[in-house]
């Protein structure tokens, strides 16, 4: 097997501009202040220095010296082990793995749903899905009252995770009731007007909510 060589000094991101995966690695890198290039891409139109270095041939792909790492959420780990300041994952063990279940849920269930609606927005399995990422987020609306981040007084990795999600939902045509959206509202105003994540948007994402 022949190994490519990454010829770059510096960290590099190939996404998307609306990839909600690459949103969460941005966010990620603007939380930790750490300077990378971000090449935006299509999934379309690889350049063959990454083809050469993910297999699969997929984005987002983060490159770190001969690290190439193309699972967002490992890179998300990676990103908070090798800058741990600020430590955005919990110090001990049985948090620390209550919050990756957390983010494997969110995957598994809220990012399927939204996969499915982007792939045909009005198709019968994208309706069924809308809905069924709506009851989830009006029915976990109450804890947002409660805490001040998703499930946890600190922000978190789970936040940097949730937030491009919640950004998106115009995008994919998910209105919050009224008295969910109360819930949301504090919450959602404390993480879109965070500065890191401001500086995490592309131009094409602002004007989701613009």
């Amino acid at each position: 097997m022949v190994v490519a060589v990454n010829k770059r000094s510096v960290m590099t991101l190939f996404c998307d501009t609306t990839d909600i995966y690459g949103h969460q690695i941005r966010f990620v890198l603007a939380e930790k202040g750490v300077t990378a290039e971000v090449e935006f891409v299509t999934a379309n139109n690889l350049p063959q220095e990454l083809l050469d270095l993910n297999p699969y041939g997929s984005i987002p792909t983060l490159i770190d010296r001969d690290l190439t790492l193309y699972e967002p959420h490992i890179a998300l780990e990676y990103l908070d082990e090798r800058f741990p300041h600020p430590p955005l994952m919990p110090v001990y063990p049985i948090v620390r793995a209550n919050s990756r279940l957390t983010m494997y849920r969110i995957k598994k269930e809220w990012y399927s749903a939204y996969e499915t609606i982007l792939a045909d927005p009005d198709s019968n399995e994208a309706k069924e899905a809308r809905k069924n990422l709506l009851d989830d987020l009006v029915s976990i609306s109450v804890m947002f009252k409660e805490k001040d981040y998703f499930m946890s007084d600190d922000f978190t990795l789970c936040d940097c995770y949730f937030a491009p999600l919640l950004w998106r939902l115009p995008m994919i045509g998910i209105e919050l009731p009224k008295i969910a959206e109360k819930n949301y509202l504090s919450y959602m105003a404390r993480i879109f007007e965070r500065p890191a994540f401001i500086s995490s948007l592309t131009e094409d994402e602002r004007k989701i909510r613009a």
